[in-house]
């Protein structure tokens, strides 16, 4: 009779067969992994397509204008014949300060700044502060055959024009305003044509 070994089931067991070398986790062997991982990761990263810039869909202001226009029969603008690299950004005819609608239609110049014609009737104290930012008065300036008031803020950069109207005439307010220079600021309003 021979004696064999007690398990765990009362049955004689059988000594585990030895562990595979792989299971070991050598430091070369983790190095190895590591790099093949690195190596997929890198192959598909040049093979997925980049895109340099995301754009926002069309802006469609020659539509969008002739609708407010006809809605409103307000004498809006909308500039015409821009040098090469301006690229409009925005129109919009919206609610703004003290309930004023406004016209919109903005456009990032070659230089990489932003301007904008921003159009209301008989506008208040607060739909000018808000809009030029609260900036101090600094002098006039004729552009265009228009006087127009002219507005610096220094520590948020923000330069406007603006030129309202008599209350009543019918006219329109228009502020052009943003970040650009006063000089793409003049070239935006001389390329300023009235809708209809």
């Amino acid at each position: 009779m021979s004696v064999g070994l007690v398990g765990d089931h009362g049955g004689v067991s059988t000594p585990a067969p030895p562990k595979s070398r792989y299971a070991l986790g050598s430091a070369k062997n983790l190095v190895y992994s590591l790099l093949a991982v690195l190596g997929m990761v890198a192959v598909l990263v040049l093979m997925v397509p980049r895109v340099n810039s995301v754009g926002g869909p069309p802006v469609d202001i020659a539509g969008q204008a002739q609708d407010v226009h006809q809605r409103t029969g307000w004498p809006i603008v909308v500039p015409e014949g821009l040098p090469s690299g301006w690229t409009p950004t925005s129109v919009r005819y919206v609610r703004v300060t003290d309930g004023f609608m406004t016209w919109h239609v903005g456009y990032r110049t070659p230089s990489g700044t932003f301007v904008a014609v921003e159009q209301t009737k008989d506008p208040s104290r607060a739909w000018i502060a808000a809009q030029t930012n609260r900036a101090p008065k600094e002098g006039t300036v004729e552009i265009a055959g228009r006087s127009w008031d002219k507005y610096v803020r220094d520590n948020k950069v923000q330069n406007s024009l603006l030129s309202v109207p008599p209350t009543g005439s019918g006219e329109l307010a228009t502020l052009i305003t943003g970040t650009a220079s006063f000089e793409d600021m003049t070239t935006y309003v001389k390329a300023l044509r009235p809708v209809g």
